[in-house]
């Protein structure tokens, strides 16, 4: 019998799991966890075994079977019971083709003052920050490794700047065996993300495929174009999985809102230490925060966001379109704010931003609609990588 203790454990349950995953990831031989388990991954085996007894469930008999229940137990399974407030029923921890952590699975780890993967993220980027110097060096070398998460040994042609790379070429490593296919990578067109297909000997690069057969980090890219193919791996570099999916994936959110304030002649400057965030100017009473993400859970993101703002800062977070107009996505993320932070912090999407800062503007919290502030444009650094 279900009780609310053994609610809490299988939550709990659920985000050593998450971590678990997250770990094992970056580990070579994926699929052949071998014994002595790491002290993380028999932790996790070891409560998951207790936790089934308590709830009268048959527990797994090795990490394999457990990496198996990651792929197919949902977060509202009876096993864990997440609630609905901490992440969406329907979310997994390791994805079915990709055999790989999920999206969801990595923002579940990150949670809490661990940081997990986007807590990684932010290190990184802050030290990249400290070592650059200014803050158009740092612009410079973020958008080089956001737009360029794999770097092949032909990239290094004419225009390639000898200096940048110094600043960045330590967030490469060689391309993990995990991730190649046979002796090739394959990579989504869209993202530019690691991809993998259900059946290499039949799915072809290059052409239409469907969700159910190809796999990419990012997950939710189109499949028109299918996946493409670095055929000579072990010439290329792949960028860390905490930047490709805290850095990359945030990218295209964070240039459509840039692109939108300075069509609206909204100025801004960059927040030190927190990626993708910036404080406008000339916009109603103080200075206002937008930081962009992509993150699938809203009451993570909330949670996130509550983590890391004053009470009495006025912020906008921008998700991407597909993201906001998910059923209950914007409603999930103001439920799981703290009630003060209500009416002070909005989340909207790029081509809705500029209204949506009337809202806060106007102290009556998200939804209503406004206009942006004065006409003036952001200034930038001149300076040489």
């Amino acid at each position: 019998m279900s009780t609310p203790e053994n609610a809490r454990a299988g939550t709990e349950l659920f985000r050593e799991l998450a971590r678990m995953v997250t770990s094992l990831s970056e580990e070579e031989g994926l699929r052949s966890f071998s014994l002595p388990y790491s002290g993380l991954a028999q932790r996790a085996l070891d409560r998951t075994v207790a936790h089934c007894i308590d709830i009268g469930e048959t527990p797994p008999t090795s990490l394999p079977e457990l990496w198996e229940w990651c792929l197919r137990r949902r977060a509202d399974d009876r096993l864990f019971k997440v609630p609905a407030s901490f992440v969406t029923p329907e979310t997994t921890l390791v994805h079915p083709i990709g055999r790989m952590p999920t999206r969801a699975c990595l923002e579940v780890a990150s949670h809490g003052p661990i940081g997990g993967m986007a807590g990684e993220a932010r290190v990184l980027l802050n030290d990249l920050e400290a070592r650059c110097g200014s803050t158009e060096r740092y612009r410079r070398c973020r958008q080089f490794l956001a737009r360029r998460p794999v770097v092949h040994q032909k990239d290094r042609g004419p225009g390639w700047s000898r200096a940048l790379w110094s600043h960045v070429k330590d967030f490469y490593r060689p391309l993990p065996e995990s991730l190649l296919v046979g002796e090739v990578f394959p990579y989504c067109p869209t993202c530019r993300l690691p991809a993998r297909p259900s059946d290499p000997a039949t799915d072809l690069p290059g052409q239409p495929s469907s969700h159910e057969k190809l796999w990419c980090e990012g997950e939710e890219c189109p499949r028109d174009r299918g996946f493409e193919l670095i055929r000579d791996p072990r010439l290329a570099v792949v960028l860390r999985r905490s930047l490709r999916a805290f850095l990359v994936l945030p990218h295209l959110v964070e240039e459509a809102a840039l692109g939108a304030l300075d069509k609206a002649g909204i100025a801004y400057t960059a927040v030190s230490g927190e990626p993708a965030a910036y404080r406008l100017r000339g916009v109603g009473p103080g200075t206002p925060e937008v930081r962009m993400y992509d993150r699938l859970q809203p009451a993570l993101l909330a949670a996130h966001i509550a983590d890391s703002v004053d009470s009495a800062s006025r912020t906008v977070a921008v998700v991407p379109q597909r993201n906001a107009d998910r059923s209950g996505y914007r409603e999930s993320f103001i439920e799981a704010l703290p009630p003060a932070l209500r009416g002070r912090v909005a989340v909207t999407t790029p081509a809705d931003l500029v209204r949506g800062l009337g809202a806060l503007d106007d102290g009556d919290g998200p939804g209503r609609a406004g206009r942006g502030g004065p006409e003036s444009t952001h200034e930038e650094e001149k300076d040489d990588a």
